[in-house]
């Protein structure tokens, strides 16, 4: 699935209804409350809670397996929460999303123009747009993404960096005010990074669209992000990055003693093992390494 639009409210926490009121009352576009998630009688996530407002750039961050395609494809209403509630204040056309995985065909004669429509009617039954207003719309997109210039070659044969650019132009075509990405940047060089980032805000600046992209490197968006959700032991700890990635804070948030090292203007984040080196110590576990704005 390419894109979905979902509005929902999971109300199994006997507060949700308060919280949502609150969200309303405050324009959250998004309201996470108490959120805990358990799969196969394993337990997921636990008491996770944050919110975002319009326009925001927020970052989920956690290492593979920490839970982030869950959380956000329980956002999307695909999966149902063991409790707490999700707090959607925007209508089922206003909600957009990029997979982490899209496998094609690379012989599918299908062009990066041909998936962007699909963001405008590839959901409906009965008659498509007009064509001429259709291809306007898809070129309009095609120009905000910088696709332009392969918007006629087929989507198989394109970058990974390219056909990044062409999901998030199926995406935001029908200008969603919440757009949620799961792990965009993965596989993509460090170019292709930098080009990605700097493209989705300035797209969620223009747009005015709140925005919640999942990676397990922070580092990459630090530059732009108004608020990170890290994520680590099935728990959450949210803010400014500057107040989360903290020794003290994120201790608690893995339940052992976490080192938060100041290297030449980066930050290293790994778990302290005395017993090893440090460089031991960062070659054992995962590690993010960050740039404090």
């Amino acid at each position: 699935m390419l894109t979905s639009f979902t509005e929902h409210r999971h109300g199994a926490h006997p507060h949700g209804g308060d919280r949502a009121a609150t969200a309303l009352a405050t324009n959250q576009i998004l309201t996470v409350h108490h959120l805990s998630i358990s799969l196969s009688g394993r337990t997921i996530l636990k008491d996770i809670g944050f919110a975002l407002e319009p326009g925001e750039f927020c970052g989920l961050i956690g290492a593979n397996g920490s839970g982030k395609t869950t959380l956000l494809r329980t956002i999307l209403g695909f999966i149902k929460p063991s409790s707490g509630s999700v707090t959607i204040n925007e209508d089922p056309t206003s909600i957009g999303y990029v997979p982490q995985k899209f496998l094609l065909d690379p012989h599918m004669p299908m062009r990066a123009r041909d998936l962007v429509a699909l963001g405008l009617d590839g959901h409906r039954l009965g008659l498509p747009l007009p064509s001429k207003q259709l291809r306007r719309k898809v070129d309009e997109m095609l120009e905000a993404v910088d696709a332009a210039s392969f918007a006629d070659q087929r989507i198989g044969s394109l970058s990974g960096g390219q056909q990044q650019r062409v999901l998030i132009a199926h995406a935001l075509i029908r200008r969603p005010r919440l757009l949620l990405l799961d792990e965009p940047l993965a596989n993509l060089d460090i170019r292709s990074i930098a080009g990605i980032v700097s493209l989705l805000h300035r797209l969620s600046r223009e747009f005015h669209t709140t925005m919640l992209l999942s990676a397990h490197d922070m580092n990459p968006l630090l530059s732009v992000m108004d608020r990170i959700v890290y994520l680590a032991n099935g728990r959450a700890a949210t803010g400014r990055t500057d107040a989360v990635v903290r020794t003290e804070i994120l201790s608690r948030l893995y339940g052992y003693h976490i080192d938060v090292i100041r290297v030449h203007g980066r930050v290293v984040v790994v778990a302290a093992d005395h017993e090893h080196d440090a460089l031991g110590a960062i070659e054992r576990d995962p590690v993010h390494v960050a740039q404090i704005p």
